[in-house]
């Protein structure tokens, strides 16, 4: 570790404006770095110096995976899973990646990288990874279903390379494998400054999967920590001799068995408990007094980056912003004799504030269509319900309900029989 540490501190010590790198001041990046496997309770008990030092300025909030439990929503609590539930901002019925296999991913959900290609053609993109699947598969680079979507930068498959990393039963491979990760991570966001990039470190996931609970696994959590450390200091300098402004993200996928803390993939309490962590404060009263959820990072982003998002994409969003103001969320409905609707939801605001409640009777969207919504009403969120009369297609079981105000827009499904 002590040489990965000195060995930046050399990379980092020629002055950015000294190279003639292009710099654009007052430009808002952004950094996701995604740890793999660590439950809430394991971060509290493992030395986290880097990530403590990051939200003593920042910012810190115990969060959730895997959907709304008992729900349409539900989401299995497995990696590939929470991975693209924080890519696209939306739950795995959805976004369709069930496991690690990653078979069908449903590509009409775009992930935050091709929202912003969208929307600003010319900005840069890239990921850092010892996952070749994270850029193939989920980010879909190069699918004729992503638009042929491209990362500007990528660095990794080393996990493929086994003269260079021998595989061991151990799987001690991914640690070098990781420190590689970390470090051209590092390199490349100073030297270069991509506007959206993606870091995933997975030697931690390993070890709690061959010790679970341990000396080990929090030992190799401090090691991670140390590399989300490099990278959150190449930032700080950038950041420094840019005038740029670095969001920085940083999260896990999924927390661990009640038991032993091992494995993982059901709806237990600690197999949902993860945590966000970010670089910088938030006045957020959504952040500041709820569990909030690995879907709250793609809205996150956007408001971060004003990234300017089409209604169908919009609608279809699952999280909520946790910097910009958040009028309401919970949004939960209940259809009643297939024709009366009721509304519920919680609020953060102390002011009335008009919300427009629409329906749509179909799922265009999982098939790349529009769908068509149609206005129920208006109310006050400050009622914190709402009962209309609606008319379900039997076609699609579920109703699609938005509910929109002048700072937000959130959805649910309610299921209509």
């Amino acid at each position: 570790m002590k040489k990965v540490i000195v060995g930046l501190v050399v990379m980092l010590s020629i002055s950015l404006h000294a190279q003639g790198a292009k710099i654009d001041k007052g430009v808002n990046k952004v950094v996701m770095i995604l740890v793999d496997g660590i439950a809430t309770d394991q971060f509290y008990k493992a030395n986290t110096s880097s990530i403590d030092a990051m939200t003593k300025t920042g910012a810190f909030s115990e969060a959730y995976v895997g959907g709304r439990k008992g729900g349409y929503s539900e989401t299995p609590t497995i990696s590939a899973v929470g991975y693209n539930s924080m890519l696209t901002g939306t739950w795995s019925n959805k976004h369709n990646v069930l496991d690690n296999a990653i078979a069908q991913p449903n590509y009409n959900y775009p992930t935050i990288f091709r929202v912003l290609k969208d929307a600003y053609p010319n900005k840069k993109t890239a990921i850092y990874s010892s996952w070749l699947d994270n850029r193939t598969k989920l980010v879909g680079e190069g699918l004729p279903q992503t638009n042929n979507m491209q990362m500007d930068y990528h660095f990794d498959g080393l996990e493929l390379d086994k003269k260079r990393f021998p595989h061991d039963s151990l799987n001690k491979y991914l640690k070098r494998i990781d420190a590689e990760v970390a470090r051209e991570a590092a390199n490349n966001i100073y030297e270069t400054g991509p506007d959206l990039s993606w870091v995933y470190l997975e030697h931690s996931d390993d070890m709690g999967h061959i010790y679970g609970d341990s000396p080990e696994l929090y030992s190799t959590i401090a090691y991670e920590d140390a590399l989300i450390g490099l990278i959150a200091d190449a930032v700080k300098l950038r950041e420094k001799e840019t005038g740029e402004h670095w969001l920085v993200i940083v999260t896990t996928d999924h927390g661990r068995m009640p038991a032993d803390g091992k494995h993982h993939g059901g709806q237990s309490y600690r197999e949902r408990s993860t945590w966000i962590a970010m670089n910088k404060p938030t006045t957020n009263d959504y952040f500041k007094n709820n569990t909030v959820a690995i879907v709250d990072i793609f809205p996150t982003i956007c408001d971060f980056m004003d990234i300017p998002l089409p209604d169908e994409t919009a609608y279809e969003l699952d999280g909520v912003s946790l910097t910009k103001k958040v009028d309401i969320y919970d949004l939960e409905g209940f259809c009643f004799n297939e024709k009366f609707l009721k509304l519920k939801w919680l609020t953060t605001a102390n002011e009335s504030e008009k919300a427009k409640i629409l329906v749509s009777y179909t799922n265009g969207k999982k098939e790349g269509k529009k769908d068509t919504y149609t206005l129920l009403g208006e109310t006050d969120i400050q009622n914190k319900e709402f009962n209309g009369t609606v008319k379900p297609n039997k076609a699609f079981k579920y109703m699609k309900i938005v509910m929109q105000t002048k700072n937000q827009i959130t959805n649910t499904w309610v299921k209509t029989n």
